[in-house]
């Protein structure tokens, strides 16, 4: 059994455990290639069917590329796709974009806190119809308790104090140095009622295995993370307003996976290219324990 098959077998079976765990229970899917790879996961756990419902928060900044891919991808596999936002801060223009607010600013209004209130279903939810294609009003307004979220711990310093099965309060509030111990593969499942718990299944792999097992089992991605000619792609995908590009000729899997063996990017952080980071003082932490993703 090589690396990748560890690291997925590991990730397969936390994604059971969740299962069976928890009873309201949902997966962000942010459209990148982390989700992606932990939602092509959760297909090879349960026989090719997602059973929980597939939640993303649309900012309605991001790269349209990336909402055309969801959409599409949700239809082709029979996802239960879910999406909220924070229609009021959108329509009050309090972003970036519209000169209102600073990025952390706007990463609270469209990210943060329309994620809070999805998950607790305080604000409204839209489902997309299967037969239409469309997105109607959610009727169903039950909170999610158990989150499934594709974080790597070597993505970005405060990620790496994250657990398996991390718990917070009821306002998805992180409380950094009050997680569960998981020692030899043994993970705390069972929270007082009311616990909100985020799962990350795929905790421990990195940038390279990410790549390498996209690669090896063929996984469709936004095209945004190669080059097309013009000598820039994407690494990390956010909003438009906030990500840029990197400098790079990798066209394919491969020639990703090659340019990331070289060094290239060694000493230049994943999510370099967002400028939301920046302002948080190089991190997400003070985003992440408010219930960033």
């Amino acid at each position: 059994m090589d690396n990748l098959e560890k690291l997925e077998n590991r990730s397969v079976h936390i994604l059971r455990e969740a299962y069976s765990e928890f009873k309201n229970l949902c997966m962000l899917w942010s459209i990148g290639k982390d989700s992606t790879v932990m939602l092509w996961l959760a297909r090879k756990a349960f026989f090719g069917h997602v059973p929980f419902p597939l939640v993303h928060v649309d900012t309605h900044y991001k790269i349209p590329e990336m909402i055309e891919f969801r959409d599409r991808v949700a239809l082709e596999w029979g996802l239960d796709m879910i999406y909220g936002e924070n229609r009021k801060a959108l329509d009050k223009k309090e972003t970036f974009p519209d000169g209102n607010a600073t990025r952390l600013e706007c990463c609270r209004n469209l990210k943060t806190l329309a994620l809070q209130n999805t998950l607790s279903g305080s604000w409204p939810r839209y489902r997309m119809n299967h037969n239409t294609g469309k997105y109607e009003p959610d009727q169903n307004r039950e909170p999610y308790t158990g989150v499934i979220v594709g974080v790597r711990a070597d993505e970005e310093g405060s990620r790496s104090k994250e657990r398996y099965f991390s718990p917070r309060d009821s306002y998805n509030n992180w409380d950094v140095g009050d997680q569960p111990p998981e020692l030899w593969n043994q993970f705390k499942t069972d929270f007082a009622p009311g616990t909100h718990v985020r799962i990350h299944p795929l905790l421990d792999w990195t940038e390279v295995d990410i790549w390498e097992y996209i690669g090896r089992e063929n996984i469709p991605i936004v095209d945004l993370y190669f080059a097309h000619g013009e000598g820039k792609r994407y690494r990390s995908l956010g909003c438009w307003p906030c990500t840029s590009p990197v400098e790079s000729t990798a066209k394919n899997v491969a020639e990703v996976i090659e340019e990331l063996k070289t060094g290239k990017f060694a000493n230049i952080a994943e999510r370099a290219g967002r400028e939301q980071d920046k302002e948080d003082g190089g991190g997400l932490e003070e985003l992440r324990k408010d219930g960033y993703m």
